[in-house]
């Protein structure tokens, strides 16, 4: 079963104009760019996000997953966990001449689209440490995931139905997790400096942004 006949059958004229432009996974992240940032909890799909021009990362990343699937790619998304004090982060991934990148939606500027210039899967992985920090100063990636294959929920017409989300959600919870640090190298981390943490909220919504104690000035 495929959920795509589903989704474009529920198209509008102006959806497909608009799905029409999202014809590279650097327009794909314009458009997500665009859309206003969701400090809901609510999981929308990637047709709401379309109608509702509306997302947080989780959306972000199902939609992007979805638009990449139009123009050919797998539909990939990767988890990235951090420590106790901070939010989860998702992006869709894609390989381009067997290099990985990524389009993810964001409250922070470093935490969105990668070029398709890494080597593995962990180098992008990577690629995201230093700009993954909460409103404390503190680098809080840990882990992540290797990429699920969301044509596996077909079946659920994730690509439409809300209620599909929820079930994306609990099998990324349930994967196993790749640490990217020691518990050394934890210790011995340096808080982000003012100008870079300044840099990557430029734009943010406050009530996006996880609530933990600030350490030091600002």
């Amino acid at each position: 079963m495929n959920s795509l006949p589903s989704f474009f059958r529920a198209l509008t004229t102006n959806d497909r104009r608009l799905v029409g432009r999202l014809s590279s996974p650097g327009r794909i992240q314009t458009f997500l760019d665009n859309v206003r940032y969701s400090a809901e909890e609510t999981y929308r799909s990637p047709l709401q996000v379309l109608h509702e021009e509306t997302a947080h990362c989780y959306d972000g990343a199902v939609f992007a997953a979805a638009a990449l699937r139009l123009i050919g790619y797998p539909p990939l998304i990767v988890n990235m966990f951090p420590n106790t004090r901070d939010d989860e982060h998702l992006v869709a991934v894609f390989r381009r001449h067997a290099a990985w990148g990524a389009v993810g939606k964001s409250n922070f500027v470093g935490l969105r689209f990668r070029e398709p210039v890494y080597r593995t899967l962990r180098e992008l992985m990577m690629s995201y440490f230093e700009q993954y920090y909460n409103i404390a100063r503190e680098k809080t990636m840990r882990s992540y995931t290797r990429p699920l294959h969301l044509s596996s929920f077909d079946q659920y017409f994730w690509m439409t139905d809300p209620a599909a989300m929820d079930l994306i959600a609990e099998r990324l919870s349930c994967m196993r997790q790749y640490p990217v640090l020691s518990r050394t190298m934890v210790r011995g981390l340096e808080p982000v400096d003012v100008r870079s943490y300044n840099a990557g909220l430029q734009g943010s919504i406050e009530e996006g942004l996880f609530p933990v104690r600030r350490s030091g000035t600002i």
